[in-house]
């Protein structure tokens, strides 16, 4: 039997402890840029002495998520609102929100990433020399991310 690998159907709900402590839904991906990407993570790290001995040793990591979305859907204002909410300036206090991501995939898996921040995201509209909105990417870490498997 072949694996389908699709992700057509994927879909985030993610709750901010200030701005969003109800959830938003995420589900509006760009055309033009991964939906949703997560950089390989360093778990652990080696080395060799001068003697020629190896040594290893672990290494903490935040675990990185972008999202991409359509340029003024809904996900879009959810998300720059956040982005402007936690944003820190001269006379402007920040939510300062805890976010976690539970992200549903079309084979039933869920994956959560808890105990997180916003780190980056526009907040003004950017467009490309062609004429068209470009795409809204926002980036989040995370302190942990747990994965439940489907069930069969």
């Amino acid at each position: 039997m072949a694996q389908d690998i699709s992700v057509f159907g994927l879909t985030g709900n993610l709750t901010a402890s200030k701005t969003f402590p109800n959830g938003m839904s995420i589900s509006e991906f760009a055309d033009d840029a991964d939906p949703l990407d997560s950089p390989d993570l360093e778990i652990a790290d080696m080395s060799m002495g001068p003697n020629g001995d190896t040594i290893t040793w672990s290494r903490p990591q935040l675990i990185e998520i972008v999202v991409n979305v359509i340029p003024q859907s809904q996900d879009d204002l959810n998300l720059t609102a956040l982005a402007d909410a936690n944003r820190v300036a001269k006379g402007k206090s920040s939510a300062r929100d805890e976010i976690t991501i539970v992200w549903t995939y079309p084979n039933g898996m869920k994956v959560t990433a808890s105990d997180g921040k916003m780190v980056t995201g526009p907040v003004v509209q950017s467009g490309s020399s062609n004429g068209r909105a470009k795409t809204k990417r926002f980036a989040f870490r995370f302190g942990q991310v747990t994965r439940q498997n489907p069930t069969n």
